[in-house]
């Protein structure tokens, strides 16, 4: 979706449930200390919270990371989470970044569909859910600024309202009561609205619990939850008094997780136009090929409202960042209007995440995790490759044609973290390659890669430090080479930018490239028809080799178009649909050169243009004798006419 006005800003935390009057705790402050799993221990002992439960909290809301004391997509702060929403409204204005001039539904048969910038206001939620740091700024006597900035101050933070909620619930406290009786507070601690949503967060807590988690924080910090088998006492959700979502038949969520039927219109205005999807019958017709991963550019009252706008567009699923809460808009079996390139979107399911891509802020965990359990749910049920060729970012979806390029949309962004995503999706990994396979995965660490971007908050100005997914592409080895050219992004030849939403000179974690050579610590890629350097030292890697195919221009021809879509060849279209152009864009594939493969799929086109299908070849799919290749040819996916290419095992001819 488009990046919308500050306005939305003041509303990016979601509308939680409504505050309850939080008793008060210890006022003493606890003795400072540089460790974090001391800070940890000693806020446990301090309030009275049974350390696993506090460490389990924690981990669900930031995998214990401070964030640079930014804040979240949700507008929380620190380790463990603490809201403020008031101090969001209060930043500097966001810069917009966006070159949007993207239709989201993509067909060249229909007028386009440009979105305009909303200006909706969302209704006021209750302040005390989204002000999560003023209630802990009264139980510890310490301010709000330092409980968003200082990650021991924020532990005791979270500490105190934890005590405050299990207060409320009228159970015991103590650090040796027994963790199953904290259900109840731990899932008010979600802030969720319904006792769906506060039950799905407290389950994950305790699987973690139960599980044991060990990492290296974003600031170097080691924590350690040792596994502890507990049996949570679901009895104290109860004393909450939240509401209970209906659950309707055919709603395509696991039961696992908290999810609720918020359907997008789908309705005629006249003039024949309509809104704001299309009707279809997947993978009955068509079978789905990609789930994409978007965020909203909005807050999550606001994204609610415009998907249940028939003027609006459309995508399957919206997930909530606070505690993960999913609503699902169209059934999978239609089509949303969503990537901007109407082949994929008729072979895609779109999932919107609330967040914002320029502006520097971290996705939750608790949202990551419903995320992937919604994905990896869907990829089985459908047939869908857990891998970065068939779940991708809004900005791994090419322009339909030449023109579309420059304005198409990069949400997530290069803060979305592939590799946990993936390494949560449970997918698998072929590890098997060597520098003479020919493949190259990236994969760099992501706390401590943290390229220099800029434009999140003001254009030109530097990025707060930030974990990414992206590595930096160079046209020679050196790190003070200029950026790579992408000439559909910069037509006159000039380097691409570290502005963060120049998204021309980076690959992203998990995304597969052919070697196209080795000098010391840096490695070439084909990409965008050249090559593109990383630096890639051994001591400190940040890409991995594996196998696969690749394809390259056949003997004799010099160069190949590449495209945007995967259409058939004229004579496949019958008597009254209008064919749809095959369009190269502006790159082309050079003798020489290889990108690997993700699919090889059949040219198809999804006829649809009236609301009731009334139109000549309404509702069906459109095959010829056409075939594509899916390559990674840069930091989007594209297509080449299988006719133009060899498909070859990676190590054939590798260089070294």
């Amino acid at each position: 979706m488009s990046t919308r006005s500050r306005a939305l800003l003041a509303v990016a935390v979601v509308a939680a449930a409504s505050a309850v009057p939080l008793s008060t705790g210890p006022a003493a402050a606890a003795t400072p200390t540089a460790d974090r799993q001391q800070q940890y221990a000693a806020a446990s002992a301090e309030y009275g919270v049974p350390t696993v439960v506090l460490l389990g909290v924690s981990y669900l809301e930031s995998r214990w990371d401070s964030n640079a004391g930014t804040p979240s997509t949700s507008g929380g702060y620190g380790p463990m989470h603490l809201t403020d929403a008031r101090h969001v409204v209060s930043l500097p204005p966001r810069g917009h970044h966006d070159t949007d001039t993207e239709d989201p539904r993509g067909d060249d048969s229909r007028p386009a569909r440009v979105p305009a910038p909303r200006s909706t206001t969302d209704p006021a939620p209750s302040t005390a859910a989204l002000q999560t740091v003023d209630t802990a700024a009264t139980l510890t006597g310490v301010s709000p600024d330092a409980l968003r900035t200082d990650p021991a101050l924020n532990i005791r933070g979270g500490a105190a309202l934890l005590r405050a909620y299990q207060r409320e619930v009228g159970g015991p406290i103590g650090t040796d009561t027994d963790p199953a009786a904290w259900y109840g507070a731990v899932a008010r601690y979600s802030g969720a609205d319904s006792a769906d949503a506060a039950a799905a967060f407290a389950d994950e807590v305790f699987t973690t619990i139960g599980a044991g988690e060990s990492r290296v924080t974003d600031d170097g910090q080691r924590v350690t939850l040792a596994a502890r088998a507990v049996r949570p006492d679901r009895s104290w959700l109860d004393r909450l008094g939240l509401r209970r979502l209906a659950r309707p038949d055919g709603l395509e969520c696991p039961r696992t997780i908290s999810c609720e039927w918020i359907p997008a219109p789908y309705e005629a205005f006249g003039d024949g136009d309509y809104g704001n999807h299309d009707l279809s019958d997947r993978p009955a017709r068509q079978k789905i090929e990609y789930i994409v991963i978007h965020d909203t550019e909005a807050s999550w009252a606001t994204t609610l409202q415009l998907v249940q706008d028939p003027t609006y567009v459309s995508w399957h699923y919206s997930l909530r960042s606070v505690d993960g809460h999913i609503a699902q808009h169209v059934r999978t079996k239609d089509v949303g209007w969503h990537a901007g390139n109407w082949y994929v979107n008729a072979k895609s399911i779109g999932l919107e995440h609330e967040g914002f891509a320029a502006q520097g802020t971290w996705y939750t965990e608790a949202m990551y995790r419903t995320s992937a359990e919604l994905v990896r749910h869907l990829a089985l049920r459908l047939g869908i490759p857990l891998d970065r060729q068939h779940i991708i970012g809004h900005d791994n979806v090419p322009g339909t044609v030449a023109s579309t390029v420059r304005g198409m949309h990069w949400d997530p962004g290069p803060y979305w973290d592939w590799t946990h995503y993936f390494d949560l999706l449970h997918a698998p990994r072929l590890d098997t390659g060597t520098p003479a396979t020919g493949l190259v995965r990236i994969d760099p660490d992501f706390a401590t890669n943290q390229p220099a971007f800029t434009g999140c908050v003001t254009a030109g100005a530097p990025c707060p430090p930030r974990g990414s997914s992206a590595v930096v592409l160079r046209s020679a080895p050196a790190p003070d080479a200029p950026l790579v050219n992408d000439v559909a992004l910069r037509p006159d030849g000039t380097p691409n930018t570290m502005e963060v939403s120049d998204h021309g000179a980076r690959a992203s974690a998990g995304q597969t490239y052919a070697l196209a050579g080795r000098q010391g610590d840096w490695t070439a890629i084909w990409y965008l028809g050249q090559r593109a350097w990383f630096h890639n030292p051994a001591s400190a890697p940040t890409a991995s080799w594996t196998v696969g195919v690749v394809a390259t221009p056949k003997p004799g021809k010099a160069t190949i178009p590449v495209y945007g879509r995967a259409y058939p060849e004229q004579a496949a279209y019958p008597d009254g649909v209008p064919y749809q152009t095959i369009s190269p864009l502006q790159y082309t594939l050079a003798a020489g050169q290889r990108y690997a493969v993700g699919a090889v799929l059949g040219g198809e086109y999804y006829r649809a243009s009236t609301v009731d299908g009334s139109s000549p070849g309404d509702w069906t799919v459109i095959r010829g004798e056409n075939r594509y290749a899916q390559i990674q040819f840069g930091h989007r996916i594209m297509y080449v006419d299988l006719a133009d290419v060899r498909l070859l095992p990676s190590p054939v001819g590798a260089p070294r």
